[in-house]
């Protein structure tokens, strides 16, 4: 099988609830934009995909809509309507565009989905504001939602955020460190990507007003599935292919990013190890093809995808722990499987 038909295969194998929260989320999102200051807003809709940076419509469709998809499920897995979800399901989604636009920034990364960041468009002060708008407005949604629960569902975002950030914070200074252990690594990855997905994983079923029992168990679901993400990311973030990650090859190599699979690299030690922390430590600008091997001989690369296997399990054991509808528990899990094999 060609490389594209690998692609194809894979794009094709998108649960259809990820297309369904995407038809449901995106014009509650395009209404909710509508709030900001036109320069924030258009803005806003060219990282989404909406626009071109002359504000002429595109065909983009804003990504995976993983979060949003969680998050209606999540009120169907709490036997409510799917729509008693969608006001957390933009809600985060707001929140992890927030994260983009600002990761982009502190990265330096000039292009994200096959095209220039917003800050290599407008500049980092633009790119900050814009960011901070999509944060504000994510609660402003949750406090507007009808949902007698919408307080609990907006704590539940802010703390999400808060470790979010808490993570994000981490993962810069790792860059600065030579000494980051894996178990500091995987705490770190807990708030940068876990939280939001965990939080993405139950803030439905939280305006459903669903017992605790239900919420605990989906938000495990959604920080296993959280880790299994950013290990899949580490991956493809060494050694995806740019045409499908829209992102330069060894990117995060090239940012010296103390990642999962570097991180487990360097625990090993051994000669391909210390090669790596010489690597890493040094001042060269190449041999980032170098490093991804060593990463590879060192047992990274495996580890990493293995480790994403097993923490679906987990997360799969969680949903299985508590009553629950049959068709939601099973489009959670797909989605589940979607991001441990998907390519982007």
């Amino acid at each position: 099988m060609t490389a594209s038909a690998a692609r194809t295969r894979t794009q094709t194998a998108a649960p259809s609830a990820l297309r369904r929260a995407r038809d449901v989320v995106t014009p509650a999102t395009r209404a909710v934009l509508a709030r900001l200051d036109d320069t924030s807003a258009a803005i806003a809709a060219y990282h989404l995909g909406w626009t071109d940076a002359a504000g002429v419509p595109t065909h983009g469709d804003g990504g995976k809509a993983v979060r949003p998809a969680l998050a209606t499920l999540s009120a169907q897995a709490a036997g409510a309507p799917a729509r008693v979800g969608i006001p957390g399901a933009v809600a985060v989604e707001l929140v992890h565009n927030f994260s983009l636009v600002h990761d982009d920034v502190m990265d330096g990364d000039t292009e994200r989905r096959h095209r220039p960041t917003v800050w290599a468009v407008w500049g980092t002060t633009s790119a900050i504001l814009t960011g901070d708008a999509l944060l504000a407005l994510a609660q402003e949604v949750l406090v507007d939602s009808p949902s007698p629960h919408r307080a609990a569902a907006a704590r539940l975002l802010a703390e999400a955020t808060r470790h979010l950030i808490r993570g994000q914070v981490q993962d810069v200074a790792f860059e600065r460190r030579n000494d980051v252990t894996l178990n500091e690594c995987l705490e770190m990855v807990s708030g940068k990507t876990g939280a939001l997905l965990s939080a993405s994983s139950a803030i439905g079923a939280v305006l459903a007003g669903a017992p605790a029992e239900v919420v605990n168990a989906l938000s495990t679901f959604g920080a296993e599935l959280g880790t299994a993400f950013q290990l899949v990311d580490d991956l493809l973030g060494i050694w995806g292919d740019p045409e499908t990650t829209g992102k330069p090859v060894f990117s995060d190599l090239r940012s010296r990013k103390k990642s999962l699979p570097v991180t487990y690299a360097l625990s090993q030690g051994g000669p391909a190890g210390r090669e790596l922390a010489g690597w890493l430590g040094g001042s060269a600008s190449d041999g980032e093809a170098r490093a991804a091997d060593l990463i590879e001989a060192a047992g990274g690369r495996q580890w990493a995808a293995d480790e994403a296997r097993r923490r679906i399990e987990v997360a799969t054991q969680a949903l299985s722990s508590v009553p629950m509808p049959a068709g939601p528990r099973a489009e959670l899990i797909a989605i589940a499987h979607f991001i441990v094999d998907r390519e982007a």
